[in-house]
């Protein structure tokens, strides 16, 4: 049995980071992207393709909130978004919905 963190680390991050990369790469190129969320521009191009972080369907409203960090990081510039990515995260784990993460 897999204790929960390492299904966040396996499938929500993957999924977070996933959609934020699509979200991205409509403004920005996938070596920026790589440079902002600090994995690799091959990581990036996997994300985009969905041949990483698809295991997972984000919902409306957790998509809405990753289109907003993206709105913030290509209006603001480059910053740490590690925070917000964690409040997504965490109302992805907090969704009554979500087996991934039980408890």
């Amino acid at each position: 049995m897999k204790a929960p963190c390492e299904n966040v680390v396996w499938y929500v991050l993957p999924a977070i980071r996933s959609e934020l990369a699509k979200e991205l790469a409509k403004v920005m190129s996938q070596k920026e992207i790589s440079e902002i969320l600090g994995i690799t521009q091959a990581a990036v191009s996997q994300y985009v393709s969905n041949k990483r972080g698809s295991k997972i369907e984000l919902s409306d409203d957790v998509k809405a909130a990753i289109a907003d960090l993206a709105d913030d990081i290509a209006r603001v510039g480059t910053g740490d978004p590690t925070l917000a990515i964690c409040e997504i995260c965490q109302k992805i784990r907090e969704n009554e919905h979500c087996e991934i993460c039980p408890g």
